[in-house]
């Protein structure tokens, strides 16, 4: 299989970073020392993908902020990263006045205007170092990539393109149009760098509508720009598809508003969910241990603990889809092996340090000295290996707490019942008002669910006891204004999305974690098995990729970039299904639509889905949009 977009993004930065020359490989000279110099923007492209380490073997030396105070280097030269902004183009006009650097070599992350370069090319005749400016690169880097298939628009200003921002009432047309010339030049740049053109698909009179419109437009655009054409030459000839252009889904947000709120039972969407998340790396609050502090005692200040959660992390490239108690098992796992290869190396220790002259000994030695080396060449191994299991098993101790704490395998399986319209055991006020199940926010998740996928509101009577029960129980209810209106619009526009026909069953308790021996007590928590089944944005992709009919998708408008006129129909021109897709949320998306996707396409050989949106959010963050909205 061709390159994914993580390896071409990264071979980009790469090539950037060798001063745009394509690095050598295996070649036994130093690198050429350097510095880097990026804004925000830079720093969350490239943090994801190179570690410092890979850095210094690229010889950057130093990487520092843009805005920050630099010393005069003046015999290295400078790597610019940042995005062309008014101010990132001033500080730059400033440092060669104040000739920082040796020479200059500045790549923008976003494609920069013939004005801004003017700007620079007289602050540089002026501070005469015309000479000392190498290099000028649009780089089109400008999005993000966490996974192999997985991609989000920004990280910085993400609130300027958030869900909120969207859907606000009181929103002008002339910001609308800003929000989207953002989104579409981030999408711009991820074709760019991809190197294809894709077949657009889309729903009508929504934001994706528009994004579409506007994508299509600045592709063709640049097509027909035959000699400045991104889309031409040699990269398309690497490209992975070669032969069969990808699809590219847009979706709105607004077609499915139950997902984001729900509660999760994978272990990334867990770990998005209840923990601090955030391109890839994770926060987790040390508890100090647990003896009490003597009365009076000033509480222990708790401390934060960061850790990457990488591609090169084996475990979590294997288990960051399943289930959070398969998962815990797996550590289990993990760790009583590491634990046996441990002792075996204890235990030649003590072997080696045998006295007395017998026969016996001496052939046992030269037996040993080799177990002895194998063990210690191992050594580095093992140790990264106990690095791994302590990270997860420190992850995934703090998910597990909020688990019990919140009761939140409850509100797991009330939910997905909800969504898949199967009976319920119990009723949804019990739950809002037991005190011990859950925060406040996840009573209000519970109830926006029940409200999102009701095919009938709830009167007017039993609303009115529902909102009591939740203010009761410190609920907050503003989302539910919004929702209201959501829904009764949507109602208006079209039918509710159908959740599929999940289902849960649970598995009896853990058998193996309960033994005594675990590190995780997981006493009373529910062994949710997931059947897989696909939520709204999984079944949109998967009719349009195998050209299914079906009512909900006919109506999708169809945009070639590569036909001379843009005709106005929905009839797609190529008749059969596709082999690639990206989909695309405008409005955010979330772990637990990637993950849906991800076990889609793995049950069908060949095919390749991306996922991207244009902010990434767990559900508290979301509930805060939707609560901003029902405030106005």
């Amino acid at each position: 299989m061709a390159a994914s977009v993580r390896e071409k993004q990264t071979a980009a930065l790469k090539r950037m970073l060798n001063f745009n020359a394509p690095p050598l490989k295996n070649t036994t000279a130093e690198p050429v020392w350097k510095l880097l110099i990026y804004d925000r923007f830079g720093q969350d492209i490239i943090s994801p993908l190179l570690s410092v380490k890979e850095l210094r073997d690229m010889g950057i030396t130093l990487h520092l902020l843009l805005h920050s105070d630099r010393d005069p280097i003046p015999d290295v030269p400078a790597i610019y990263f940042v995005m062309p902004t008014e101010e990132n183009i001033d500080r730059i006009c400033q440092d060669l006045r104040n000739q920082l650097y040796e020479s200059y070599y500045l790549n923008f992350i976003s494609a920069i205007s013939r004005s801004k370069l003017e700007d620079i090319a007289s602050a540089a005749l002026a501070a005469n170092a015309v000479n000392l400016v190498t290099k000028v690169f649009d780089q089109y880097l400008n999005f993000i990539t966490l996974e192999d298939d997985m991609f989000i628009l920004c990280n910085q200003n993400k609130e300027h393109i958030s869900y909120h921002a969207i859907n606000k009432p009181d929103i002008m047309d002339t910001d609308m149009d800003g929000i989207m010339d953002t989104i579409v030049d981030s999408l711009f740049c991820f074709f760019v760098t991809l190197g294809a053109v894709p077949i657009i698909r889309c729903p009508r009179g929504n934001a994706a509508e528009m994004v579409a419109v506007k994508l299509d437009k600045k592709l063709r655009e640049n097509l027909r720009d035959a000699r400045n054409s991104l889309f031409t030459g040699d990269t398309m000839g690497t490209g992975q598809f070669s032969f069969q252009r990808p699809l590219f889904v847009l979706a709105d947000r607004n077609l499915d508003l139950a997902t984001p709120l729900h509660h999760t039972w994978t272990y990334q969407a867990l770990i998005h969910d209840v923990l601090d998340f955030h391109l890839n790396r994770v926060s987790v609050e040390e508890s100090q241990g647990s003896e009490a502090s003597p009365a009076g005692a000033r509480p222990k200040k708790k401390n934060k603990k960061s850790y990457d959660l990488t591609a090169a992390d084996k475990f979590w490239q294997k288990h960051k889809g399943s289930p959070f108690p398969e998962v815990a098992e797996a550590v289990q796992e993990e760790l009583d092996t590491y634990r046996a290869q441990e002792d075996e190396v204890k235990r030649l220790k003590s072997i080696m340090g045998l006295e007395g002259e017998d026969d016996g000994a001496i052939s046992m030695l030269s037996d040993n000295t080799a177990k002895l080396t194998s063990a210690v060449s191992s050594l580095p191994e093992l140790l990264e290996k106990k690095r791994l299991i302590d990270l997860h098993t420190n992850v995934a101790t703090a998910v597990l707490d909020h688990i019990k704490s919140r009761k939140l395998d409850v509100y797991f399986e009330y939910e997905e019942k909800l969504m898949s319209k199967s009976t319920l055991d119990k009723s949804l006020l019990d739950i809002i008002s037991d005190p011990d199940a859950g925060t406040a926010e996840d009573k209000m998740r519970l109830f926006l669910i029940y409200y999102i996928t009701s095919q009938q509101p709830p009167s007017e009577a039993d609303l009115e006891q529902y909102k009591r029960a939740l203010v009761d129980a410190g609920c907050d209810l503003s989302p539910l204004n919004y929702i209201k209106q959501w829904k009764a619009f949507t109602k208006m526009a079209a039918t509710p999305a159908n959740y599929g026909s999940s289902g849960v069953k649970p598995m009896g308790l853990f058998s193996r974690v309960m033994n005594t021996g675990s590190q995780f007590v997981m006493e009373g928590v529910k062994n949710l098995v997931l059947k897989q089944h696909n939520l709204p944005v999984t079944r949109i992709l998967d009719n349009l990729m195998e050209m299914k009919s079906n009512p909900e998708t006919d109506d999708y408008r169809y945009f070639d970039p590569k036909m001379l006129r843009g005709s106005e129909s929905s009839i797609p021109r190529n008749k059969n299904p596709f082999q690639e897709a990206i989909v695309f949320v405008v409005g955010g998306g979330n772990y637990i639509e990637y993950q849906n996707l991800v076990d889609y396409t793995k049950a069908r050989q060949g095919k390749r889905v991306l996922y991207g949106c244009s902010e990434l959010f767990n559900a508290a963050q979301f509930m805060k949009q939707l609560s901003q909205l029902g405030q106005k």
